[in-house]
């Protein structure tokens, strides 16, 4: 692997051309008729998006990298979907959501903090390298969120809930990382920073924030 490679995959990764498939469970049957994109929580109102107007948003491009937390990585990836700014633009979200829930077809959920689904990167995808996803990799749906391992980017989506708190998704209840970033292999909950007990507090998520924004400049060359 170059050293420019190197720079783009994190500790304990392999490259991949390929794009595995991996999930829990069966692939939800989905009819696009009913299908609805819920935005709730912590916002003025909720508000309930059919499949015409949710791609009746802004057209959203992105190229990124994404890391599995099983240890493939697969580079220059593009995305084409809807920004999760835009998404969030449809509501008026209070100023004590902090966190998020994302929730996907039959119960499944993930958590992240707001700032993170705020990077430029950040899209509901409908489409990966000019081809609409397929049934297994997530369509008609799903949350793209590069910096941070791709269980976080959740397939098959149906609804965003902002909350004030930060609380476990369905792998984080079963001993995966709350936060999951690569670059500190942040894979399950046996790392040191949850043992000392500085789990789920404004420190924690801003001293992980510090260090993706060094990543990053370190990335861009600054």
């Amino acid at each position: 692997m170059s050293d420019n490679l190197k720079d783009r995959v994190p500790p304990g990764q392999y490259l991949t051309e390929k794009w595995p498939v991996l999930h829990a469970g069966t692939v939800p049957r989905i009819d696009l008729a009913t299908w609805n994109f819920r935005i709730f929580g912590l916002v003025d109102q909720e508000k309930v998006l059919t499949w015409e107007e949710f791609n009746a948003l802004p057209e959203y491009r992105s190229t990124s990298d994404i890391h599995c937390v099983t240890t493939w990585s697969r580079l220059d990836n593009t995305w084409d979907g809807v920004s999760f700014k835009d998404v969030m633009a449809q509501v008026n979200v209070k100023p004590e959501a902090k966190f998020v829930v994302i929730h996907a077809e039959e119960g499944w959920t993930t958590n992240l903090p707001l700032r993170d689904l705020l990077m430029d990167d950040v899209l509901f995808a409908h489409s990966h390298d000019g081809q609409a996803l397929t049934p297994n990799h997530g369509w008609p749906l799903r949350l793209v969120v590069p910096q941070l391992y791709f269980w976080k980017s959740a397939k098959w989506v149906r609804g965003i809930e902002f909350v004030a708190e930060d609380k476990a998704g369905f792998w984080e209840e079963r001993g995966y990382h709350l936060y999951a970033d690569p670059w500190l292999e942040q894979r399950y909950r046996d790392d040191p920073e949850w043992h000392e007990g500085e789990k789920n507090t404004d420190e924690y998520y801003e001293r992980v924030a510090r260090r993706i924004r060094l990543h990053e400049q370190k990335k861009q060359g600054k």
